[in-house]
């Protein structure tokens, strides 16, 4: 288990400050060469296991995977059950308000994961809905430099893979990318791989082709967007195959 405590620093006063208690870590490694590590992030409710036994069959024998589980946490999008998520969440909208702290924590996490992999390893960031939601939320903080919170972030990502996904702060993210030279460098250079099923009833399509107009304008142009006719809010082995695919490519792995 590990813990963040995330708090904003006014002046002088005490802000208020939540815990966040991740879940197990599963681990999947590398087969052959130890070339590229990937966190990869479920979605909501689930945990880090079951993605373990889909990647351990991908045939990516160089890379290895990390799949930590989210907090359990009271969720507004279900009425307030608590279940595992990576943030609070209440209804999908790019207005609507994002749980910056919660993201913040899960993106806090995940490089924290990262920061101790060998220095010749080739970092990455991937997830299926929710998880897909931070793996892009990962990838504008890499180009920003910074959390939401302005903490600088720490790791230098290679690959960022989104699937039945979103992102969260789409409004911002153009903003946020365009007052530093460094910002759009980096933008300019991360390769982002978005997929999404044509028939998602949980999180429809239009949300990727959203958030791959968002990061598109916002000058992360190394991003492409693949939908899937007939596939609903689940992967299937074709969509896998393409991530394997575009992974080997663009890591050289």
């Amino acid at each position: 288990m590990m813990s963040y405590a995330n708090s904003s620093v006014g002046s002088g006063s005490r802000t208020a400050r939540r815990t966040f208690e991740f879940g197990r870590t599963y681990v999947v490694r590398p087969r052959g060469k130890h070339q590229a590590t990937i966190v990869w992030l479920h979605g909501l409710g689930d945990n880090g296991s079951s993605c373990s036994q889909l990647l351990e069959s991908l045939p990516l024998p160089n890379v290895k995977w990390i799949c930590p589980t989210a907090p359990s946490r009271p969720v507004a999008m279900l009425g307030g059950f608590p279940c595992t998520a990576w943030f609070d969440v209440g209804e999908l909208s790019e207005n609507g308000p994002d749980d910056l702290e919660g993201l913040d924590a899960s993106a806090a996490h995940i490089s924290n994961l990262l920061s101790t992999e060998p220095s010749d390893v080739k970092l990455g960031v991937g997830g299926f809905s929710m998880g897909a939601a931070i793996a892009l939320y990962s990838a504008t903080c890499f180009a920003h430099g910074k959390y939401g919170n302005g903490n600088p972030y720490p790791v230098t990502l290679r690959a960022i893979v989104g699937l039945s996904g979103w992102l969260p702060g789409a409004s911002n993210v153009r903003n946020r990318i365009e007052g530093s030279h460094e910002a759009v460098r980096r933008a300019a250079s991360i390769p982002i791989l978005l997929g999404h099923g044509l028939c998602d009833d949980v999180v429809p399509h239009t949300y990727g082709e959203r958030s791959f107009h968002a990061l598109s304008s916002a000058g992360f142009r190394n991003i492409v967007y693949k939908s899937y006719d007939g596939l609903g809010h689940y992967t299937v082995p074709k969509e896998m195959e393409e991530v394997c695919s575009w992974l080997n490519t663009r890591l050289g792995v």
